[in-house]
């Protein structure tokens, strides 16, 4: 029958229709959507004049900035929805408040090839990719009014894409997001009642349970969360207790990039290459002024940095929307069987 779980960190409730129980072929996977050619693309090589000038870049060679010869590029994006310019200008209107809308919006192109995939990228070029994360939240940081740094990608339409050259986006935000406060804040009362990192907890619980794992190396593990919201939904960790994606070391890096893309290729080939979104959970801006008293102050040792991919093959009607509560037609723990068994696609490593 069906049961509800809970998900600690959250704190939310998710239904699982076990006797809804949906196959990798039984779900909703959308036909691939019609792209533009290359030569109209704005993120493909020799169109860098249709964007507006790249914030940062990984070139192999020497070539100028804004031309081609690049690996990956950073750019602001063209119809931001914030921006870095201006001054906060709190204040209250009636009961409610209002501020500028400050912040940054930024796209990370992944690769000058048109027709690339993160899934498939190599991984001296995944790696170079999440280094690009990782600068552009470190600079972003140093910005005293910035809050929050939300990285996330969109493959397919569905999941919100609106070009198909493989990009990542890149959000600041002068507030933190309600569902990551949310985050924190268990993690906080946790570790104040028991001393332990919830995630680490979490993680412990799953590899002594394992019929959740998804892969598990020496340096990285991707599960299926007990309380999953959506069939295969993963959750990507560091083996090792750490609470920012901004500090990860290169060695990390290259072994994130190992561990990332052979679960990318495992939802490719189990979901015949659905949408999805990841997104990136990192620790907040803890240099922000001004800011509350104890502004997540104890945040290195509560919090675990991690990914959340999301394919995105059921869709949300009025029960989820009116109520809160999810329901997935799939166990996690099938979910995660067929993703154990999903073989490694050749030649992309």
């Amino acid at each position: 029958m069906s049961e509800l779980r809970h998900n600690p960190v959250t704190r939310r409730w998710v239904i699982v229709a076990e006797e809804r129980a949906l196959r990798p072929q039984d779900l909703i996977v959308p036909e691939p959507e019609a792209t533009i050619p290359a030569a109209s693309c704005p993120f493909c090589p020799g169109n860098e004049r249709k964007t507006p000038p790249e914030i940062w870049c990984w070139r192999d060679n020497a070539t100028p900035p804004n031309s081609p010869g690049w690996t990956v590029r950073v750019i602001p994006n063209k119809y931001p929805a914030l921006r870095v310019e201006g001054e906060l200008a709190r204040r209250g209107v009636g009961l409610y408040d209002r501020m500028a809308g400050i912040g940054a919006h930024e796209v990370i192109i992944e690769s000058p090839d048109h027709d690339a995939e993160t899934a498939t990228l190599p991984v001296d070029h995944l790696e170079k990719v999440l280094r690009a994360y990782q600068e552009r939240l470190r600079d972003l940081m140093r910005d005293q009014r910035l809050k929050y740094i939300l990285i996330f990608k969109n493959h397919g339409a569905t999941a919100g894409a609106s070009l198909a050259h493989s990009h990542t986006q890149l959000i600041a935000t002068s507030v933190t997001p309600s569902e990551v406060s949310m985050e924190f804040q268990s993690c906080l009362e946790y570790h104040q009642v028991k001393e332990r990192c919830l995630y680490c907890d979490i993680l412990a619980q799953e590899l002594e349970d394992g019929s959740r794992i998804v892969r598990e190396d020496a340096h990285f593990v991707t599960h299926t969360p007990y309380a999953s919201r959506f069939p295969f939904e993963m959750v990507l960790m560091p083996r090792r207790h750490a609470h920012s994606f901004a500090e990860a070391s290169p060695e990390l890096l290259r072994h994130l990039a190992i561990h990332l893309g052979d679960v990318l290729r495992r939802l490719k080939r189990v979901l015949r290459n659905p949408p999805y979104n990841f997104v990136l959970h990192t620790s907040p801006n803890t240099g922000v002024t001004p800011k509350r008293s104890h502004y997540w102050e104890t945040i290195q040792y509560d919090y675990h940095w991690h990914l959340e991919i999301l394919p995105r093959v059921t869709r949300i009607a009025g029960f989820e929307w009116g109520t809160g509560f999810y329901i997935n037609p799939t166990p996690p723990e099938i979910a995660a069987a067929h993703l154990r068994d999903a073989r490694e696609a050749e030649g992309t490593a």
